[in-house]
């Protein structure tokens, strides 16, 4: 059969289109947006620390990640990791053991936190380092994913994810291992 005849077949043979559902506002099914994104982030391997300031960050930092190498885009953290990186090598990254950025929001029904290239600093950060800890909002904390993609689908970026947790794998001999391709653990820093 010839190029043309294949083309025409398929050309004569289009589906009807479907419209599009109308995608209703799905509502908010939990009673304490804060409580569910820790309920899920814990579950999956995640820790939540809720603080009032930076200062909290601070010594939270200070107690259980002192002697790693920390950096951070984040002017009220300057003090206590570096900020030289955000010029440097992604490869220099290569031993970083906290890396401290700020999430946009974050959705209570999976735990995912969106972060964009902007708050990356350089997009490797949050699957280079050892640990990962993310500041959101409580404000910021969407009920699903439905109101996540209606916040970001306007939104100009050149690189984004949703994070949720330390990364995880089970395909090797179905036993979970956490960090395979990603930070080992997450830490979500909850204002």
């Amino acid at each position: 059969m010839s190029r043309e005849k294949i083309l025409a077949a398929v050309a004569k043979n289009k589906p009807t289109l479907t419209p599009l559902p109308d995608i209703q506002d799905f509502g908010n099914p939990y009673s304490d947006l804060v409580a569910q994104f820790t309920s899920v982030l814990t579950t999956i391997g995640g820790t939540v620390v809720e603080v009032r300031s930076w200062e909290e960050i601070q010594q939270y930092v200070q107690t259980h990640f002192a002697g790693r190498r920390m950096v951070t885009n984040l002017a009220p953290l300057a003090d206590m990791a570096q900020q030289s990186w955000l010029t440097s090598d992604p490869h220099s990254l290569d031993d970083v053991g906290l890396a401290i950025l700020q999430g946009q929001f974050a959705v209570a029904e999976n735990s995912a936190v969106w972060v964009t290239e902007a708050e990356m600093g350089q997009r490797v950060t949050p699957f280079i380092a050892e640990t990962l800890a993310l500041v959101i909002q409580k404000s910021a904390i969407l009920p699903k994913m439905h109101h996540a993609y209606a916040q970001i689908g306007a939104a100009e970026y050149g690189f984004g994810a949703f994070i949720a947790g330390p990364s995880k794998t089970a395909d090797i001999e179905q036993s979970l291992v956490l960090g395979a391709h990603g930070p080992k653990s997450m830490v979500a820093f909850l204002m």
